[in-house]
C-alpha cells in the first residue's frame, strides 16, 4: 500500500504530488510551478502575486451563492531536515514515503505535510465537483517557514472572503484561534585568529542523535539543544589550553539543533584527559536526558592540525557567550495555563572565518516580553564586543471568541464527533497575525490534522485524522452562513 491508496484519496493524492515536488523554504519555483499548471488543467482560476503567492478562486455551487465567501490558506515550502547520513538534496529530489500502522513517515527526512497536508486539503476542495460551498479561494503562500515571506509581501484587495481557514495546525479537534508573534536575532562575534600552537594536536567533537523538532510546538518538551550540550563539553575543558578552530551546529530557526561540531586544538599532554572529562560530561548529559533524549550520543575524533586557530581570549569568550545565551522556553503564559508565552531557539551556531555567529527565533504572546528577551540578546552580543541584528518581526494573533466563524466550527464539530472541539491559542507563529493585519475584518480559524514532530526528520502524519480533518472541513464548508 502506498499513501495514493489512502483515503480520503483526494487529499493522498494531491499530496503524493506534492511529495514529487521539491519546495525548501524559498526555493518554491517547483512547486509553484506545479500549483499553476494544476489549476490551468482543471479550468481553475489562478493567478501568481509578485511575491510569490499562488491564489486560485472557484465560484459558489448551485444555491450557495449567497454565503459568505472563504479563504483556505496554507503554505507551499517544507522544513528541509534529514536525518544523519542521509543523502538527500532538498532542492531537486522527491519525498519519500512509507506507512507504518496509523502513520505515514518520510524515509530519513521531514515529510512535508507541514504545510503539505493542507495545500492537498485545499486542492481537493477546488477541484470536487461534489461539494457544497459558497465562494472558495485559496492562497498558497511562499517561504512560511523561514521568513512568513508571503505573508508580509500579501496586498490588500487581493482577497475577496470574509472568513479564513488557515490550514496549518498540528492536533486533529483543536481550533486555534490566536498564535505567538516572533522576531529572528543574529548575533555577530568578532574573533581574531592565530598561529596554531605548536605541541599541540586537533580533535573535532560531535554532538548527535538529538529528536530536535518544531521550535514552537516542541519547545516544552524537554528536548535538547545539540548547540548547548557542545559548548557545556568545551566549557568543561575550556580551561585546559584549547583553541577553537570552527563551530558548526543547528541549522533553521524553527527546528531545534539536532546535532553540532566543533574542530579545536589542546595542548597534546593534556589530550587523554580532555577524552575522558568528555566521557565523564557525555555521561551527566545522558542520565539528564535520558527520558527525552535517548539517542544522544558524543564522539571525537583526531583530525588534521589547521595552520589557524582562534585567539585564547576569543575561545574564551566563544565557550562563555554560548554558555550564558538564554535558550528554551523563557516564560509559561499566565492567561492560558500550559501554553508556552515566550521562547527562544538558538538555532544556529557557526564560524564564517572572523566571526562566530549565532541565529536565534524568539517567540512570544506578550510583545513587551518578545522586546524584552530581544534587548537581553543585544546586551549580551554588546558584552562580547559584537552587535544583534533583529529582523523579520510578525505580530501575533490575538483570540477573537465572538467570532461567528467560531461558533460555526464549534457547531459543526459537534454534530459531526458528538464532542466539542478544543479551542486554544498556539506558541508557533501562525500566518493569520501577518493576514489579519492586511485584512482586518476577516475571521480567522486555524485547524489541521494530526502531525508528530513536524521540522526534524521524524515527522509523521496520523491517517484517520487526516480523514476527520477532511470531513469537517467539507462540513464547514457547507455550514458557512448567509452574507
Amino acid at each position: 500500500m502506498t499513501i495514493r491508496d489512502l483515503e480520503p484519496k483526494a487529499v493522498w493524492e494531491n499530496f503524493y504530488l506534492l511529495t514529487r515536488c521539491p519546495r525548501p523554504s524559498k526555493h518554491e519555483e517547483i512547486v509553484r510551478d506545479f500549483l499553476v499548471k494544476w489549476a490551468a488543467e482543471r479550468g481553475i482560476a489562478c493567478t501568481v502575486d509578485e511575491t510569490g503567492n499562488v491564489i486560485m478562486s472557484k465560484p459558489a455551487t448551485p444555491g450557495m451563492e449567497n454565503r459568505k465567501g472563504v479563504v483556505l490558506q496554507a503554505h507551499m515550502d517544507m522544513v528541509p531536515q534529514a536525518r544523519a547520513g542521509k543523502v538527500h538534496d532538498f532542492t531537486k529530489d522527491p519525498i519519500e514515503t512509507q506507512i507504518k500502522g496509523e502513520w505515514v513517515y518520510a524515509c530519513d527526512t521531514t515529510l512535508g505535510a507541514d504545510d503539505g497536508l493542507g495545500v492537498a486539503a485545499a486542492m481537493a476542495v477546488l477541484e470536487s465537483k461534489t461539494l457544497k460551498h459558497g465562494p472558495i479561494e485559496a492562497l498558497f503562500t511562499t517561504d512560511e517557514e523561514t521568513g512568513m515571506t508571503g505573508a508580509f509581501g500579501l496586498k490588500g484587495g487581493m482577497l475577496k472572503g470574509e472568513y479564513l481557514l488557515n490550514l496549518d495546525s498540528e492536533t486533529e479537534g483543536e481550533l486555534y484561534v490566536g498564535c505567538a508573534g516572533g522576531i529572528d536575532a543574529t548575533l555577530t562575534i568578532p574573533y581574531t585568529t592565530e598561529a596554531a600552537p605548536a605541541g599541540h594536536c586537533a580533535m573535532k567533537l560531535t554532538i548527535g542523535g538529538l529528536q530536535g523538532g518544531h521550535s514552537g510546538m516542541e519547545i516544552n518538551t524537554g528536548r535538547e539543544n545539540a548547540n548547548k550540550i557542545l559548548f557545556r563539553h568545551l566549557r568543561w575543558v575550556a580551561e585546559c589550553g584549547i583553541r577553537l578552530v570552527s563551530v558548526d551546529g543547528g541549522g533553521l530557526r524553527n527546528a531545534i539543533p539536532r546535532d553540532a561540531v566543533a574542530v579545536f586544538t589542546m595542548p597534546k599532554e593534556h589530550a587523554k584527559c580532555i577524552t575522558e572529562e568528555f566521557e565523564k560530561v557525555a555521561a551527566w548529559v545522558k542520565h539528564e536526558l535520558s527520558a527525552v533524549e535517548p539517542d544522544f550520543f558524543m564522539k571525537y575524533e583526531e583530525v588534521a592540525m589547521p595552520e589557524k586557530v582562534i585567539s585564547d581570549a576569543d575561545t574564551q569568550k566563544i565557550i562563555n557567550l554560548a554558555m550564558v545565551a538564554p535558550n528554551g522556553v523563557q516564560r509559561m503564559s499566565d492567561a492560558m495555563p500550559g501554553l508556552v508565552e515566550t521562547s527562544l531557539n538558538l538555532a544556529n551556531m557557526v564560524t564564517d572565518g572572523s566571526n562566530f555567529i549565532v541565529k536565534g527565533l524568539l517567540r512570544s504572546s506578550v510583545d513587551t516580553a518578545k522586546e524584552l528577551l530581544a534587548e537581553r540578546l543585544v546586551c549580551l552580543a554588546e558584552m562580547a564586543g559584537g552587535k544583534c541584528e533583529l529582523t523579520g518581526a510578525y505580530p501575533g494573533w490575538k483570540p477573537n471568541m465572538e467570532s461567528g466563524l467560531l461558533k460555526t466550527m464549534k457547531e459543526t464539530y459537534e454534530k459531526l464527533y458528538g464532542v466539542e472541539p478544543k479551542v486554544m491559542a498556539i506558541h508557533a507563529g501562525l500566518e493569520c497575525g501577518l493576514l489579519g493585519g492586511v485584512y482586518p475584518d476577516m475571521e480567522m480559524i486555524s485547524f489541521g490534522p494530526t502531525l508528530n514532530y513536524p521540522h526534524s526528520p521524524d515527522e509523521r502524519a496520523n491517517i484517520p485524522s487526516v480523514k476527520k480533518f477532511y470531513d469537517y472541513l467539507v462540513a464547514t464548508l457547507e455550514a458557512i452562513p448567509m452574507k
